[in-house]
């Protein structure tokens, strides 16, 4: 978050509108590889690659294919995914209360993480990938050893679902987030939680994720807000609102490959795009029936992945149009 944002408004356009998931599409991710994963209620997790064909010429939109499906493993629908840092492994989260690692080559189930006593709502690999950090509505976090599967670390962290989770830019800390309408932030190696934020009126907060340098923390509340804090001293940075969501837990992430946004799906069907700093709404993508709770951004590409619930079902593949963009 240190490099000016540029005052010319992006201007993404959909690309792609990818489909095969048969009902909502819970969580879109990006791995460091810029392999795109989607997940759904209907069980299912499809990979997606751009391919170019040999006979299209050199201006043609590349496809976007489904490379993989992973399935028959979980019981219900799966909530969340991440990738490991080397794009070799994927876990995900599922209502049937269990984590599952893959390989995404090998196209398998090579663990399953169990000991939660709710649905699984949220995951993330910390950066060395040997830590897999899970979100449970049983109101706890627990912190699994990727090699041999099992529960280092059992907190019992919030007094309602826990929402989201995360690891920061060394994967010395997590941030959860819940129902509760707390923001905590944990010391990995200890499990000792040094950071509580909240808003006011403590709204349940939905979503959390620390900023790519690790300085700020974005949590999203069931109040139609966006808040930016600056955990360090516990203040609330900036808020960014226009959106609706007061239902569902909506991902919101952050855009640096062409300028600094913030990024977010929203109930009313659209996606936002807010400038960091400023807080002004910079460009909404309208394309989706139903309201979109995934978005994802390429780790090096000006282009965001969204996923809606059914009946559209659809992830749509947003691409920046203007001059600068690098894509």
């Amino acid at each position: 978050m240190s490099t000016e944002t540029k005052d010319t408004p992006p201007n993404y356009q959909c690309t792609h509108t990818l489909t095969g998931h048969q009902r909502s599409v819970s969580t879109v991710k990006y791995s460091s590889h810029g392999i795109l994963a989607t997940a759904s209620a209907d069980k299912t997790i499809r990979l997606w690659q751009s391919q170019t064909s040999s006979s299209s010429s050199s201006s043609s939109t590349p496809t976007m294919a489904c490379e993989r499906v992973l399935d028959g493993v979980h019981e219900a629908g799966i909530n969340d995914v991440a990738w490991s840092g080397s794009s070799q492994f994927l876990c995900s989260a599922s209502d049937d209360g269990n984590i599952v690692i893959w390989d995404v080559e090998a196209k398998r189930a090579i663990k399953t993480l169990r000991g939660h006593q709710s649905y699984v709502f949220s995951v993330s690999f910390n950066p060395q990938s040997n830590l897999i950090v899970s979100g449970s509505f049983d109101e706890t976090i627990r912190i699994w050893d990727v090699k041999t599967g099992k529960c280092l670390r059992h907190l019992n962290a919030h007094s309602d679902p826990v929402s989201a989770v995360d690891f920061n830019l060394d994967g010395s800390h997590i941030v959860s987030c819940s129902y509760d309408g707390l923001c905590r932030v944990w010391d990995t190696a200890s499990g000792q939680c040094i950071k509580t934020l909240y808003s006011d009126n403590t709204p349940p907060v939905s979503m959390v994720k620390f900023s790519p340098n690790g300085k700020y923390i974005l949590a999203s509340t069931l109040d139609n807000t966006l808040r930016l804090w600056n955990y360090s001293n516990s203040k609330c940075l900036k808020s960014y609102v226009g959106h609706r969501n007061e239902n569902y837990s909506v991902f919101s992430t952050f855009s640096v490959t062409n300028g600094k946004w913030v990024v977010s799906g929203s109930e009313d069907s659209n996606i936002y795009l807010w400038d960091v700093n400023k807080g002004h709404i910079m460009q909404k993508l309208v394309g989706h029936k139903s309201p979109v709770l995934a978005v994802a951004c390429h780790p090096s590409e000006n282009i965001i992945a969204s996923g809606a619930m059914e009946k559209d079902c659809t992830v749509k593949i947003w691409k920046e149009q203007s001059a600068h963009s690098t894509a």
